[in-house]
């Protein structure tokens, strides 16, 4: 089977936690314990966030004001190489010697007209008071919302349209290659006036990206990896309640409202957006269940096969236990 798994950021780096390296490979190594069975028996395309390590490095930037800042897309190449690194070395260190693997520099166009580029959406760095966004927006002219309780720097996020390195992507997994690719969403380019390929001020939604390399890589399967055992209803209510089955129209027609436009909204629109334009399923959840995610027992199914959207019996109910159907 070909399975494209799509990191969270929490996978990376976890809230609250110093954006450290040691952090993060910690972080990185304890998802590579659940990836490298997956790697050893089927096709496995990785994906990740950069939401936390781009910000960091556009700070540092701005902290040197000998010279101009470095553009998004240079940042977004430079956190590619930095965490497919680590992902790279701790998945080798548990696969057999000698197992292919391979990270790759991906862009992926975007269009230049995208509505997103005048209404950033797409949060990155860390997290501000009021006045500490305040300042920021003054000095450097950075947009900020709301993140929680707290502020967080927002950029442009334009829907992918092509991956660019699909074709060496293909290659090396048809030579049973296990690859990093499209990280952080992949390098945002445009066509320029000329036709050359120009790297733009954005940074694309991870979810949306790794949907996008699902379909085009043929992948039987795509994989929301989070923290969360699945996408709810009425989240942080006492009614909480995890869709353990959807149908993808049914799905976004109902309970679209449901879900937060920073975290769970993404993954449940790129779930459903291959799910409905594949035939295949989706599955979003707790990365330490991906085995059962795989195996359809875990996390939240979303498939064409399903007629309506099936919830868990009670909070704690795990996917494969008895469901109800949802009618509202």
């Amino acid at each position: 089977m070909r399975i494209v798994v799509a990191l969270g950021g929490n996978a990376l780096l976890r809230r609250g936690e110093p954006m450290t390296t040691d952090a993060q490979r910690v972080n990185v190594a304890t998802a590579c314990v659940h990836l490298a069975p997956l790697a050893e028996q089927h096709d496995l395309l990785i994906s990740h966030g950069n939401g936390p390590q781009i910000g960091l490095l556009a700070l540092e930037e701005a902290a040197y004001e000998s010279v101009p800042d470095a553009p998004l897309d240079v940042l977004g190449a430079e956190t590619q190489g930095m965490i497919g690194y680590l992902v790279q070395q701790e998945l080798t260190n548990r696969l057999p010697d000698g197992a292919p693997l391979a990270t790759v520099l991906t862009m992926i166009e975007v269009h230049h007209d995208d509505p997103a580029f005048g209404d950033p959406t797409k949060p990155i760095g860390p997290l501000y008071d009021q006045e500490g966004a305040d300042a920021l927006a003054a000095e450097r002219g950075w947009a900020f919302k709301a993140d929680g309780d707290s502020l967080r720097r927002v950029v442009p996020s334009p829907a992918p349209r092509r991956i660019l390195e699909i074709r060496q992507i293909e290659c090396l997994l048809d030579q049973g290659c296990t690859v990093v690719c499209a990280g952080g969403g992949g390098i945002p380019m445009v066509r320029g006036s000329s036709g050359k390929l120009v790297g733009v001020e954005a940074v694309i939604d991870k979810d949306h990206a790794s949907g996008l390399l699902a379909r085009d890589a043929k992948a039987d399967l795509l994989v929301l990896a989070t923290d969360a055992p699945g996408a709810f209803l009425g989240f942080g209510t006492p009614d909480q309640r995890v869709i353990t089955r959807a149908n993808p129209a049914a799905l976004l027609a109902e309970h679209k409202s449901e879900f937060a436009a920073g975290s769970m909204l993404p993954k449940v629109i790129a779930a459903c957006d291959f799910a409905q334009n594949t035939g295949k399923v989706a599955t979003i959840g707790a990365l330490a269940e991906i085995e059962g995610m795989v195996a359809g027992t875990a996390g939240t199914q979303i498939s064409v096969d399903v007629a309506g959207v099936e919830v868990a019996a009670s909070q704690d109910s795990t996917p494969g236990r008895s469901h109800e159907r949802n009618t509202q």
